[in-house]
C-alpha cells in the first residue's frame, strides 16, 4: 500500500497525473406490492437505478408502465418474487398493476 501511495504521489508531483476519475454508481430502490397498493406512490430516481419490484402479496401482480418512457411489461409477479427494472431515460412515467388499475406509482428518472 505504501508502495502504491508512494507511486501515485510521485506521479502527482511529476505532473503526470492531473485529474482523477470519478466513477458514480447505479443505486437499486425497491417498491414493494401488498393489500393491493405500492409501497410509494412516487420515487425520483437517476438514469442509470433500477427499481426492485417485489411482491409481498398473497396475489399476483402484474406490474408495467403506460407510458413511452421506459416502458417495461413485468408479466404476472407471483407472490414471493421480486424483478428489477433499471432505468435508461429521463422522463417521467407512472406505473400500474394491470390486474389491479387502482395500484399507481409515479416515476421521475433525473440525470
Amino acid at each position: 500500500m505504501n508502495k502504491l501511495r508512494f507511486s501515485l504521489a510521485a506521479s502527482f508531483l511529476a505532473g503526470g497525473l492531473t485529474a482523477f476519475a470519478v466513477v458514480a454508481y447505479a443505486a437499486q430502490h425497491t417498491i414493494t406490492e401488498k393489500g393491493k397498493v405500492f409501497s410509494q406512490s412516487d420515487i425520483t430516481i437517476k438514469v442509470g437505478d433500477s427499481v426492485l419490484f417485489v411482491n409481498d402479496d398473497n396475489i399476483p401482480h402484474n406490474v408495467m408502465s403506460i407510458d413511452p418512457v421506459n416502458k417495461f411489461n413485468l408479466g404476472l409477479l407471483q407472490p414471493g418474487t421480486s424483478t428489477p427494472v433499471t432505468f435508461n431515460t429521463a422522463g417521467e412515467l407512472n406505473v400500474i398493476c394491470a390486474i389491479h388499475p387502482s395500484m399507481k406509482l409515479h416515476v421521475k428518472v433525473t440525470n
